[in-house]
């Protein structure tokens, strides 16, 4: 696993030992970031944006965008052992303002009273693939407001899952990529 593209092209990044997070593969990142920066539905500029990395593991999308220069990345992970190796990963970058750590469970943290004070251009959801909830998630990003007005939701699934994505956000595009599939959303 590595960066792609940017600063920090072709850095390692760092992995958990077991299975209990699914990173995400070069394959499907390669596709997402080119839908981003090439194509007339989905496009969406990099430099500048604000990002929120939601079960961001450890941090490939998230680190991704920061090396093509994101302004901001907000990583949620509540899994301790990712949330090491994502610190470790991201002591590759020197700037600390340029990016968050929340240390919670999304679920948790959307059903509270806790805000969040930024506006995103872009987020990602990759929940792991037994996780048939994440329409709770987009509802309640939708309630808080925090998705840019022309902002994008991604959500990285596995092909085969059968939960429908919410009538609430219109689907753009969506793709496959091995055992992937990709939503954008608006």
């Amino acid at each position: 696993m590595r960066i792609i593209s940017g600063k920090f092209k072709g850095k390692k990044l760092l992995l958990p030992k077991n299975n209990k997070t699914r990173p995400l593969k070069d394959l499907v990142k390669v596709s997402i970031f080119n839908l981003l920066d090439h194509s007339n539905i989905v496009g969406k500029k990099l430099k500048n944006s604000t990002i929120l990395d939601l079960f961001s593991g450890c941090g490939s999308f998230g680190l991704e965008c920061l090396s093509r220069e994101s302004k901001i990345v907000y990583f949620f992970e509540n899994y301790i052992e990712a949330v090491e190796i994502l610190e470790k990963n991201l002591s590759l970058f020197k700037d600390k303002k340029n990016f968050k750590i929340f240390k919670y469970d999304c679920f948790d943290f959307f059903n509270s009273g806790k805000k969040i004070d930024k506006k995103f251009d872009i987020i990602f959801l990759d929940p792991p693939y037994k996780e048939v909830r994440f329409n709770q998630l987009i509802e309640q990003i939708i309630k808080k407001n925090i998705l840019d007005n022309d902002g994008l939701m991604i959500i990285h699934r596995h092909k085969k899952d059968r939960v429908e994505i919410t009538k609430k956000v219109k689907i753009l595009d969506a793709r496959i990529y091995g055992n992937s599939k990709v939503y954008f959303l608006s």
